[in-house]
């Protein structure tokens, strides 16, 4: 008697998350041909010097702030995904764009740059937990359920601009807009020129926050839409009623944060400012002093006094290098808990060092493409954000 083995359903995820495989309906990625250098190889920042020296001005490096310092040091401009992908489209003489941040910053890249430059991520499998929160299918299930309610021609489609090209492209599509965290109060209220209600995608504590403590409207204006629920867990009257339908999403790193961190670093460090992110829970962004982007975030300690004392809460590389940047103040993470950004982190030395010394042996690795209709969908939803006034 003979029988036949069957590979378990399952196999694929588990070779997905080892960082083997790839998962096409998600912004996880797939294996890099060719073997990395070794962490532990001491030349590391010597090769990566002499790939970059030998490609010349054929290379830009774009470097995330959420970046570890040792990818940080080879980047030519470092900001975050909006600033990144502006500077990549300011660069059309750059044959290659290395982008050194996750997926949805790459497609971005790929979006606003000219058909003959290049792409790369040097980790395909540096994704975003909360752009993996809204899948495209689930948006467009959801919008489908807002006309069966009769509301989807009173409401327009907000996107954060962590999302993937797929969502950015349905936003477009239905005439909607991409936001920023530090515009976000702008396209809304663009979007509630032209419409009853948003839809905002895919980051719920950026939705509420804004709407809420920017634009005065009351937490029970936002509703949660649940993709895993039969119509989001929500009646039609709780849609027709909502101002603000917000996607159940939300940051890895910025949700970690709780308002017993907030209250434990009042009482640990005498007039410290609490400064975090929008990203962060309602009840964290209340309880803190200062609320706002990660640029915002950069600025307010480069301009605070000497001798003040902030407590930071956004991901741990960027408030690790802001403190030694700035010696003369007590610069600490808000939670005692160490948190990076884990798929930011999987852009290391290695990969980095092994894309730019491909790419000098004119070997293209790790391309990053949007397929032609769906960059032109997300272009104008893109576009439409420059326009705001």
């Amino acid at each position: 008697m003979t029988s036949t083995w069957t590979e378990p359903a399952n196999t694929a995820t588990a070779l997905l998350l080892l960082g083997r495989g790839a998962d096409p309906s998600s912004e996880k990625g797939v294996d890099c041909p060719g073997e990395l250098p070794a962490p532990s190889d001491p030349d590391l920042v010597a090769r990566a010097t002499a790939a970059k020296a030998k490609l010349g001005s054929k290379v830009f490096v774009l470097g995330h702030h959420y970046q570890r310092d040792e990818v940080i040091q080879f980047a030519d401009v470092t900001g975050d995904s909006f600033k990144l992908a502006r500077e990549a489209a300011a660069r059309p003489d750059a044959e290659y764009i290395v982008f050194c941040g996750v997926h949805f910053m790459a497609e971005s890249a790929d979006i606003l740059t000219t058909d003959a430059q290049k792409v790369v991520l040097p980790d395909l499998a540096a994704g975003c937990s909360m752009a993996d929160m809204a899948q495209l299918q689930q948006v467009e299930a959801a919008w489908e359920a807002l006309a069966d309610a009769g509301v989807a021609d009173s409401t327009v489609p907000v996107t954060y601009m962590n999302s993937s090209a797929d969502i950015k492209g349905f936003v477009g599509r239905n005439h909607g807009v991409v936001c920023t965290s530090s515009n976000a109060k702008r396209a809304l209220t663009w979007a509630f020129e032209r419409g009853q209600r948003v839809l905002f995608l895919p980051d719920q504590h950026l939705g509420r926050n804004t709407a809420v403590l920017e634009m005065g409207f009351d937490a029970d204006d936002c509703v949660l839409w649940d993709p895993h629920k039969p119509n989001g867990g929500l009646t039609p009257q709780q849609l027709g009623q909502a101002k603000m339908i917000l996607w159940r999403g939300h940051c890895s790193v910025h949700g970690r944060f709780t308002k017993s961190a907030v209250d434990e670093v009042r009482m640990r460090v005498p007039g410290v400012n609490v400064l975090v992110h929008p990203e962060c829970r309602y009840d964290v962004v209340t309880a803190a002093d200062y609320v706002g982007s990660t640029e915002y975030i950069i600025k307010a300690i480069e301009n605070a006094p000497a001798g003040s004392a902030w407590a930071v809460g956004t991901e741990l590389n960027l408030v690790r290098r802001l403190a030694q940047a700035h010696p003369d103040k007590q610069v600490m993470f808000l939670d005692r808990t160490v948190c990076y950004c884990s798929t930011m982190n999987r852009i290391d030395l290695p990969h980095l060092v092994w894309a730019l010394e491909e790419l000098a042996e004119g070997r293209l690795v790790n391309q990053i493409t949007v397929d032609a209709k769906t960059a032109a969908e997300a272009r104008s939803a893109l576009d439409q954000m420059l326009a705001l006034p």
